[in-house]
């Protein structure tokens, strides 16, 4: 395995650990759960359930065609970049999600205009890197296997729509404290 690959594969465990463990220690604490709905209609909450799974499984369709079906010696993005921007797209979306929950957490216990939006922020970042990563896979090339890349594209979107539109824009409209 490539350099490339190793440490696109490094980012993953870690910044996937860390998210993971950013919402064990969070939902551990008392009250979490609740606060952490931001004031999203219970009648949506259903919708979440779906969106996470869905986004869940759309991470996994496009790391695996990043990680096992992109040739870094032959494949550009955007015809200019090399695939290393996936780096940087992956470290956005981790760190940033890796932070949403204890900031979150934060901003409940110091209530005001700034913690807001400074959750909100964090979103609207996580947000661009996932629009950013879908952008970069509609502009690969080559895509092949086709069949593969379009499954990336499809996963790719799935995850937007939770850290998109869920996430960001509802979510993020419904947070107060």
């Amino acid at each position: 395995m490539k350099k490339y690959l190793w440490l696109l594969l490094a980012i993953n465990l870690l910044g996937g650990s860390a998210v993971i463990g950013s919402y064990i220690w969070g939902l551990g604490r008392p009250g979490a759960v609740d606060a952490l709905w931001g004031g999203v209609p219970i009648s949506i909450r259903p919708y979440y359930t779906a969106g996470m799974l869905l986004a869940a499984a759309g991470y996994f369709a496009f790391t695996h065609f990043i990680l096992f079906r992109l040739n870094p010696d032959k494949v550009k993005v955007f015809g200019c970049c090399d695939v290393r921007i996936f780096h940087f797209i992956y470290l956005g979306i981790l760190v940033f999600s890796a932070l949403w929950l204890p900031v979150t957490l934060w901003a409940v216990e110091n209530p005001g205009p700034l913690a807001v939006w400074v959750v909100r922020g964090i979103l609207i970042i996580v947000a661009l890197f996932s629009l950013g990563l879908l952008a970069a896979l509609l502009g690969t090339k080559p895509r092949d296997p086709a069949w593969a890349h379009m499954l990336a594209v499809i996963g790719a979107v799935l995850f937007c729509v939770q850290t998109v539109i869920l996430d960001a824009i509802v979510w993020g409209t419904a947070f107060r404290v």
